[in-house]
């Protein structure tokens, strides 16, 4: 499809190690989006499960690709940040998959508000097998609320590059929260904006770091925080909430506790939330019954609870990344795909 000249440049990054199972999906949908023009880069880690043979399929529709040994994700991404020429930028991790017209509704979100930083839209979560699990609706957020670590969906974000060059890149000191981090610094220099609209898959799995490292959160949670509070620009907005801030981080390591099943230490950081901000913990109490009730022995009750919901509400919809989300942005299930 031929554009205006006019239109500015997109640049996406992927970084990838030993995923072929996932890379194909996630390069044919920055591949097939309905803009133009896009930068598509692609670093390998080194890879040997056959993710090279992939990567060499499409290499004519890429802008650059190598492979080669790397000092892990942040640095594979920044290598791409750094070569894009893109006005915006972004990174899609290869188990995760843009929806269609992504590409397209960031770039006029970003060119009708030229103040603003960045974008990010709505997410649906799938299994290995692109089953859908959850949809993952936001809400607008600013800088004190990621400091008190209300996340965002890595995937269905996009930058404006002069903003992120004036943040920095990626610390490559995080291996976790090393978007959130990111996405803190560059809310402390320019407004982000929400977009209700679905963008992105995002994946988990057994290998995911979500779950296998979940417990290693809270370390990177506190550093970035201890960090904060002695950065010029974000310690005046920590001391202007900073209960709020901090019962935010103790819900964040209880939600990242429950996942890894520890459930006796999330709990004590709920407790610790509720003594700080009670208003933070409130909206999460079904994490909190999650957790006290998962300490007592009852973890099988959420994990069929959750079974359960999931097949009578999306009645196990396979999620194509060529087709819109089925999904509407009440939560209600609009269509089944296979």
């Amino acid at each position: 499809m031929m554009q205006p000249p006019d239109r500015p440049l997109v640049s996406v990054i992927t970084p990838s190690y030993n995923q072929a199972y996932y890379l194909e999906v996630c390069i044919q949908s920055v591949l097939e989006q309905d803009y133009e023009p896009i930068e598509y880069l692609l670093y390998d880690g080194g890879s040997t499960d056959g993710s090279r043979e992939i990567v060499e399929k499409y290499a004519l529709l890429l802008a650059h690709w190598e492979t080669g040994k790397d000092l892990g994700q942040a640095d594979a991404i920044n290598k791409g940040l750094r070569r894009a020429r893109g006005e915006f930028v972004a990174w899609l991790n290869s188990d995760d998959a843009y929806l269609p017209g992504t590409i397209s509704q960031a770039v006029d979100a970003l060119t009708r508000e030229p103040e603003v930083g960045m974008v990010y839209g709505d997410g649906l979560m799938v299994d290995s097998g692109l089953k859908l699990l959850d949809p993952h609706r936001y809400r607008q957020l600013d800088l004190t609320d990621l400091l008190s670590f209300e996340v965002i969906l890595q995937p269905a974000t996009f930058m404006r590059r002069s903003v992120l060059e004036a943040a920095g890149y990626l610390d490559t000191d995080y291996h976790l929260i090393l978007d959130h981090e990111l996405w803190v610094r560059m809310a402390a220099r320019a407004p982000i904006r929400h977009v209700p609209q679905f963008w992105a898959l995002e994946r988990t799995h057994g290998a995911a770091k979500t779950i296998a490292r979940a417990g290693d959160f809270v370390v990177e949670a506190r550093r970035m925080l201890d960090q904060a509070q002695r950065d010029p620009s974000l310690s005046d907005s920590y001391e202007q909430a900073p209960r709020r801030i901090e019962a935010g981080f103790h819900v964040f390591s209880a939600r990242r506790l429950i996942d890894a099943g520890p459930y006796r230490q999330a709990a004590l950081h709920l407790i610790q939330a509720a003594r700080l901000h009670p208003i933070t913990v409130a909206r999460y109490w079904y994490k909190v019954l999650q957790a006290f009730g998962s300490a007592f022995g009852f973890d099988w009750l959420f994990i069929w609870y959750r079974s359960l919901r999931r097949r009578l509400q999306f009645r196990g919809a396979i999620i194509r990344p060529d087709l819109p989300a089925p999904v509407d942005q009440a939560g209600r299930f609009t269509g089944q795909q296979r």
